[in-house]
């Protein structure tokens, strides 16, 4: 279980593997002697278990190992030697809940197809609008002032229209997560908010 607050920026430092299984090597900067074997990290969204570690400079490497599932719904896919993604650890009691609460199960993708750069931010910077474009199966749970995770991101829904959805991430987001790098066209990881999920799922169990 997540929040949605990433915590690092890993890099992608080795890929390998066919369309069935990949793995991937990650360095971080998180402390080697906190990262378990089968510990759970959120890596862009995806919840993957941790298969190998070790230390380095500046931090620690780790490897995960993604199946024929995550490599069909997510963008892990396209991850590459270099890609950076935004990371988060896997929460323990008493830690605080300031995102919302995030499974790390993707449901798919969402398409960015508008950014633009909100100023008036003064000596922090704009703050940046996107606009995205998902499908209407995903759609159906996505809900003005409710939640998505983007990218692991936990973020608020700003507006929806149609098949698209708009968020608002503040300067502070842009620096700490890949976010800043985002731009029109880019497709970025997307689960729907797990109480939408539940609720849909009663509603259409009551209309049977």
């Amino acid at each position: 279980m997540f929040t949605g607050l990433v915590s690092d920026v890993g890099r992608i430092a080795a890929a390998g593997g066919g369309d069935k299984l990949r793995r991937f090597r990650i360095d971080s900067a998180y402390d080697p002697a906190g990262i378990a074997l089968g510990a759970s990290i959120a890596c862009s969204g995806p919840c993957l278990t941790v298969v190998g570690r070790g230390p380095r400079d500046g931090g620690c490497w780790f490897e995960v190992d993604a199946a024929a599932e995550t490599l069909a719904r997510t963008t892990v896919q396209n991850w590459r030697e270099g890609t950076r993604i935004n990371l988060e650890r896997s929460l323990k009691i008493g830690d605080e809940l300031g995102g919302h609460i995030v499974t790390g199960h993707v449901d798919g993708t969402a398409e960015i197809v508008e950014r633009a750069e909100v100023t008036g931010g003064g000596e922090w910077g704009p703050t940046a609008r996107f606009v995205l474009a998902a499908s209407g199966a995903l759609m159906r749970f996505v809900a003005e002032k409710g939640s998505v995770t983007l990218d692991g991101t936990s973020l608020t829904v700003n507006g929806v229209e149609g098949d698209t959805f708009s968020v608002l991430l503040i300067p502070h987001t842009l620096a700490v997560t890949t976010w800043g790098e985002r731009r029109a066209g880019n497709k970025v990881n997307l689960e729907v908010d797990l109480m939408a999920r539940y609720a849909a799922r009663l509603v259409e169990t009551a209309a049977r």
